[in-house]
């Protein structure tokens, strides 16, 4: 069994692996590194992560999720979030719940302030998943699979759009 308690400050931060790296223009307005705390603390069935955006960035492109509800803790940093058509900011202590459902709960966090913004995410873990992107019509089918060599968790995937098949990032 794993060790239930971890802290913050003890938490590898990581860039996304190659395959899930933004690219192209998105490369421009997407990043972020992440600790993935659940796998580290044995949790199956929630997901945690601890999440830093630099200045004037942003995580993940707006989505929603159709099964999956997320939580977000602000640690450090300002910034604001986008849930459906309202804006609220985002600081030190605040709580943003980002139900499931359609385009109206499409949320993202956006760094707005001079310094890194430091989230802790939570979230269900109920596989397999549909996350909708309406800014651009896309969407990602995926499920867990098993643990990758470096502890990161296996996910199979598929991105799609009208079109068919579609990249993740394009367009984003």
């Amino acid at each position: 069994m794993s060790k239930p308690v971890i802290n913050i400050a003890d938490v590898e931060l990581k860039r996304r692996p190659p395959g899930f790296a933004p690219t192209g223009g998105a490369a421009e307005r997407y990043e972020a590194r992440m600790g993935m705390v659940g796998n580290l603390l044995g949790s199956r069935k929630l997901g945690y992560n601890v999440t830093v955006v630099p200045p004037g960035k942003r995580a993940f492109p707006p989505h929603n999720h159709q099964i999956n509800e997320e939580m977000f803790f602000v640690l450090e940093g300002t910034g604001e979030v986008r849930i459906g058509e309202i804006v609220y900011p985002i600081r030190p202590g605040d709580i943003v719940a980002c139900l499931a459902g359609g385009k109206e709960m499409a949320h993202v966090v956006t760094n707005t302030g001079g310094v890194e913004l430091k989230y802790l995410a939570i979230s269900t873990r109920i596989s397999p998943e549909v996350c909708e992107y309406p800014g651009t019509g896309k969407y990602t089918i995926f499920s867990e699979a098993p643990t990758g060599a470096e502890g990161q968790p296996g996910i199979f995937r598929v991105v799609g759009g009208e079109g068919g098949d579609a990249d993740h990032w394009e367009g984003e």
